[in-house]
Order: C-alpha cells, then sequence, then structure tokens
C-alpha cells in the first residue's frame, strides 16, 4: 500500500487507462466529483469505474480511521448496508435451484410462528417488497430502542412476532421492507441447514474469489481492514458511528470491497454461479397482484438514466453508504463506498457516469432560468405533499433552478414532470393549496399527494393529545406532550419529535411518520394510529 504523507488519498495502479467513449481522460473530473474527501482528517468514499469487466479508474478519497489516521483503499472492507438484500436474493435463488425450496412457497412452511394474517406470502413476495410485512428498523425505532442496541436477531424476530397485521395485501403493493430479508435468511437456514453466512460463502463469495467478503453474522468475529464509518458533526467535525457488535444479516450484514465487487459485478455478464437462473431472476420486475410491474426485481432495482437502463442497489446504516450503479448494456458499473453518513454516494455514481457515458446519455436537466421563462420555476412546486390513502409524505425543495428531493436534483422533463433517480416521472398539477403531485412506477399509482399548509392549535387544543400510548404490538410505550407550544412525540429513549397538525386529529412529523388520533363517545382522545413509511397502521391505546 503506497501511504501519502497527507494520509488521506490512496491510488491504485489504473488496470486500463482512464479513458471512455468520448475520447477523453475523466480522472481529473472524476478526483473533483470527490475533492471535498480529499482533506487531512476527513472520512470519504472508495469508487470503482468499471467498463468491459475492468477498472478505468480506481481510487480512494479520505481516511479509513480519524482515530489512527489511515487512508482509505480499494481494500478497505465497508459495510454497505442494503446492498446485501441482492447476495441474500441470491442465496435463496441458489437455494432454490438446488431443491432446498421454491421461490413460490408459504413462508410459513419454514417459519410457522409467524401469524397466518388470513393470507399465504410467498418467498417470491418477500425477495421482491410486496408481502407486506411491517419493517422492523421502523418497529425498533417505535419500541423506543436504537438498532445498534436492539440488535440481536432473536429481539427482531420477537418484535416481528408480535405484529398482528400487514401493510398491504400481500401481492398488492409494493412498500420497501427490511423484514422481508431478515426473514429470508431464517428461511435459508432452516431450508438448508447452513447460515445465510456459511451459504454464501459456499456458494458466492469462494467461487467468485471474493476473498474480503462475508456476511457479518457474529459480533466476536474481527475483520481486517473494516473501516470505522462517522457523521458529520457541528465546526466541521466528525462524530465516529461505528456499530460493531451488530451481527443481523439478510437486509444488511455484508462486508466488502470495491475490489470484490467488480468479481460479483462480472458474474453478471458471465455467470459462473448454479444453473443460470440467477440474472433473470435477480434483475426481473416483480408484478402485482392486478397484473401491473414494479419497479423492483429481487434485491436490485431496474430502472432508467438519461435514457440508459440502469441497475441499481443502494445501501446505508450506522454511518455507512454505498451504492453500486451497473449500465448492463454499456458494461460499465460505478462503485461507491463511503464511510461517512451525508456522502449521497446515489448522486455522486451519476455524477461519475455522466462524464464516462456523456455522449449516450439524453441531455441532463437545466436551470430553468436559462432555458425558458416561461416554464414554471422549481420553487412553484416546492413543498410537502400528503397522501391521505397511504399517510406518506414527499418533500421537495428548490435550489439553483433545481427541483429536489432526497438530496439530489430532480432531471426535468417538461412543465410540469421530473424524474426521480430511477426513472419514474414525478407528475405535478395545479397550484396552491390544490397543488397536487403523482408519482406511477411502471403502471402503479405509487403516490398521490396533496400540498397542504400546516394548521395551528392553541395549546389548549394540542393538551388534550398530552399521554402514554401502548400499542400490544411493540414492547414500549410512546409518549405525547406539550412543550413551548407544539405537540412532542417520544418514544423510549429515542430524541423527542415535533408534531405538526395537519387536520383535525393528525399530525405528521416530516416524512418520518403521520399519527392519526382516535376519539371515544365522551369526545376524550382515547388512542391512536402511528403510520410510519414501512409500518403502517399500528395500533396505540390510551395507557395514563
Amino acid at each position: 500500500m503506497i501511504r501519502l504523507a497527507t494520509s488521506v488519498v490512496f491510488s491504485l495502479a489504473l488496470l486500463a487507462k482512464p479513458f471512455f467513449a468520448s475520447g477523453q481522460d475523466h480522472s481529473h473530473e472524476v478526483d473533483q466529483v470527490f475533492a471535498a474527501y480529499a482533506q487531512p482528517m476527513n472520512p470519504g468514499c472508495s469508487v470503482g469505474i468499471v467498463h468491459g469487466g475492468r477498472f478505468v479508474y480506481q481510487k480512494s478519497y479520505g481516511s479509513a480511521s480519524l482515530e489512527l489516521d489511515v487512508p482509505l483503499s480499494p481494500k478497505s472492507v465497508f459495510y454497505v448496508g442494503s446492498i446485501a438484500k441482492q447476495f441474500t436474493a441470491a442465496s435463496i435463488v441458489l437455494a432454490a435451484e438446488q431443491g432446498y425450496l421454491s421461490l413460490d412457497d408459504n413462508i410459513r412452511k419454514y417459519i410457522p410462528e409467524l401469524p397466518a394474517y388470513g393470507h399465504d406470502i410467498t418467498l417470491r413476495e418477500m425477495l421482491q417488497q410486496t408481502s407486506g410485512f411491517r419493517d422492523f428498523f421502523d418497529l425498533i425505532y417505535l419500541s423506543g430502542h436504537d438498532s445498534s442496541e436492539f440488535n440481536t436477531p432473536s429481539e427482531i424476530f420477537g418484535l416481528i412476532k408480535r405484529q398482528k397485521g400487514l401493510n398491504n395485501v400481500p401481492g398488492a403493493e409494493w412498500i420497501y421492507s427490511n423484514t422481508n430479508y431478515f426473514l429470508l435468511g431464517i428461511v435459508l437456514q432452516r431450508a438448508s441447514g447452513k447460515t445465510l453466512a456459511a451459504f454464501a460463502a459456499e456458494n458466492i463469495f469462494r467461487p467468485l474469489g471474493m476473498k474480503e467478503t462475508s456476511f457479518y453474522d457474529d459480533a466476536s468475529v474481527v475483520v481486517p481492514g473494516r473501516v470505522a464509518a462517522y457523521n458529520a458533526g457541528p465546526n466541521g467535525r466528525f462524530l465516529v458511528n461505528w456499530s460493531t457488535n451488530y451481527a443481523v444479516v439478510g437486509g444488511g450484514g455484508l462486508m466488502t470491497t470495491v475490489d470484490d465487487l467488480l468479481r460479483w459485478d462480472n458474474n453478471f455478464y458471465a455467470n459462473h454461479l448454479g444453473k443460470g437462473t440467477l440474472r433473470k431472476e435477480l434483475e426481473t420486475p416483480g408484478v402485482l397482484n392486478d397484473g401491473n410491474k414494479i419497479s423492483y426485481g429481487m434485491g436490485l432495482i431496474p430502472g432508467n438514466y438519461r435514457g440508459l437502463p440502469i441497475i441499481e442497489h443502494n445501501g446505508s446504516n450506522f454511518g455507512y453508504t454505498a451504492d453500486l450503479l451497473r449500465f448492463p448494456n454499456q458494461r460499465f458499473t460505478v462503485i461507491t463506498l463511503c464511510n461517512v453518513s451525508n456522502a449521497n454516494p446515489e448522486e455522486k455514481s451519476r455524477q461519475v457516469a455522466d462524464l464516462y457515458l456523456m455522449t449516450e446519455m439524453q441531455p441532463d436537466s437545466t436551470p430553468i432560468d436559462a432555458v425558458d421563462k416561461h416554464l414554471p420555476p422549481p420553487d412553484s412546486f416546492a413543498g410537502q405533499y400528503f397522501d391521505q390513502r397511504t399517510r406518506t409524505i414527499y418533500s421537495f425543495t428548490s435550489s439553483n433552478g433545481h427541483l429536489r428531493a432526497w438530496g439530489s436534483d430532480l432531471r426535468r422533463k417538461n412543465a410540469n414532470q421530473f424524474y426521480d433517480l430511477f426513472g419514474d416521472l414525478f407528475t405535478f398539477e395545479g397550484s396552491g393549496t390544490t397543488a397536487r403531485v403523482t408519482l406511477d412506477m411502471n403502471g402503479e399509482r405509487y403516490f398521490a399527494g396533496t400540498r397542504r399548509d400546516e394548521i395551528h392549535l392553541d395549546k389548549t387544543a394540542l393538551q388534550s393529545f398530552v399521554g402514554n400510548f401502548k400499542s400490544s404490538e411493540l414492547d414500549g410505550a410512546v409518549h405525547l406532550a406539550v412543550e413551548h407550544n407544539n405537540l412532542i412525540f417520544k418514544a423510549g429513549t429515542n430524541p423527542p419529535i415535533p408534531l405538526a397538525p395537519i387536520a383535525n386529529d393528525e399530525f405528521h412529523a416530516g416524512s418520518s411518520f403521520w399519527v392519526v388520533f382516535r376519539r371515544n363517545k365522551r369526545g376524550q382522545v382515547s388512542g391512536l394510529r402511528l403510520f410510519m413509511p414501512s409500518a403502517r397502521g399500528l395500533e396505540f391505546v390510551r395507557n395514563d
């Protein structure tokens, strides 16, 4: 390893010249994308740019450990969050090829402890995120715990078994839930007799030569080369956010490197695993009960970016953030693994792809005032939009002539339509309090929200909601209080969150959750229903 004096930039000898279709050397421009991390005592990102099965540029920016002053390198081992899902899905598909299970089996064939819910839930529905299982991270939060502390498989399994309801009828909607992939790990072990870690090592990692990759299911194991992760703190400082005792796998838990992910990426073009069904199963979009396709395969997200088909999945947890973005028709992939929570690797992967594939892409968006002053400016669409059916909230902001959501600029298609990061269209209609936005994904009306202004309630009105509320599906209670003329939501030791009223007996906490209070015949608040993005309709009763 070559260590520079600043201890922040590690550069591997390139396996191919950093040139591409444009005929230009983009290495300097890539360095500019990640320039913020090429500073002393900064965490950062390791990046691999792949074309035709080889790295055309590979570089690491920042420190693997601020405490030890160790630079990141392409061999640094990252926790990559939900990128793990494609490996869990691959293990299930390979187990099906080997006869251990069928993708259309009912989950209760392997885990009869789960409630029946009145519907069969198949492994395929779980792989495609249409099962309806509530997300255990949301449930952990509502139980008043932090996920780094509520961190054993038995604790999480116990919480899942207590759920009396589902988010949706199985197969009727796509709702992302880590519970699906956690349970799939249990299914694999009960069907094959091997843990997910052991099965994946035997059937994926060792055959592909991914020597530094593993599912971290034992918190006592030392992982050589593992990097620490950080949150951005005040005054340019960084706060360590590294959980070494979290050993839950399936939806996450994968440790890997940029070098190893090259080997995984290559396998999608010349499959060396199983009997040949793997790529098709993972990449094919799921189909809902009504016949509409969804924008999710099995641990992978097929989409479109600037006119080119893509396959992608990102991941984040404990300060680690990661993105694996593949353009299959161009055999071009960007691997971005970061150890700081605000890195936004999805946006940076796209910025890199813009450089190398510029001649093949459709034109990107341009600030509106530089194009057509007759088009509505982006700030006319900014605001919070509320979907009454799903009780979800989307927030849009405007900056430098762009409409933004989820930390990224949205590419404009025409006067009132913008692409999300995966090529699906937001359509805005109306103005003021009648403004509405919809998101259609392959024929499904995924979001339909109306822009609404918050209403004002005085302290006396807010006082009626104060109290303790308990759910039989959780192992904790939530507390509502009034502080400084705001209704405050508190779950266990988690930080308090202010709630904003949006209708009679309805409050929201931004995009985090939505609370609907219930009253008895005397008009007194007797309970509430709570809706999180991936855990809908949990019932709480007043427990003062």
